[in-house]
């Protein structure tokens, strides 16, 4: 916690984004067109949108306007995503290194918020297509439990237990997670998404 109040989300964004930058390093070629939970993108295009939208959270961090950013990501060679993750992390992490962009007010897909709270917010969606793309290259890493915790209690903070799927909400209804269910698995069931089914 910090002296104002808020737990400061940097140090979670940080260890969430070496976990999904490790995943994004597993990716080969061949399962770019394989499915994810994430039903509008196979994994060539979940990895387009998370190089995309934290090139957005860097220019947000910066100071920028981060609506105004272009999130595609045409031209990446199938064997060049690490890399280009690798770029957008390091721009993004430094953009929110300032004590000051903690508490000054940004701008971001769903209002404006204090820096922290957008961070938060950024950690969940991280936090989700990192597993989202777990799921889609077949578990191939073990997952920090103690990120799906954060973001999950920023989901739950965030969005209600029974909010509609609409275009102002970017995830589906909640569903309810399998007995048993691990927090990764809590966290997909809260934003409406089922882990792949398996032979």
């Amino acid at each position: 916690m910090t002296s104002t109040g808020f737990t400061d989300p940097r140090p979670v964004y940080v260890r969430a984004t070496e976990q999904a930058a490790a995943l994004i390093k597993t990716v080969r070629p061949e399962q770019l067109t394989g499915p994810t939970p994430c039903s509008e993108f196979d994994v060539r295009a979940l990895l387009g949108h998370v190089v995309g939208g934290t090139r957005r959270i860097a220019v947000v961090g910066e100071g920028g306007d981060g609506m105004a950013v272009d999130p595609s990501t045409e031209g990446v060679p199938d064997d060049g995503w690490a890399a280009a993750y690798d770029e957008v992390r390091v721009r993004v992490l430094k953009a929110w290194e300032s004590d000051e962009r903690m508490t000054s007010a940004v701008t971001v897909p769903w209002g404006q918020v204090p820096g922290h709270a957008a961070l938060s917010g950024y950690v969940m969606e991280i936090v989700t297509h990192t597993w989202d793309l777990y799921e889609g290259l077949g578990q191939p890493v073990e997952l920090d439990p103690e990120l799906a915790e954060f973001a999950l209690a920023t989901a739950r903070q965030v969005l209600s237990d029974d909010r509609p799927r609409d275009e102002a909400t970017p995830f589906a209804g909640r569903r309810e997670a399998a007995e048993g269910a691990d927090v990764y698995e809590q966290l997909a069931a809260w934003l409406g998404r089922a882990p792949l089914s398996r032979p």
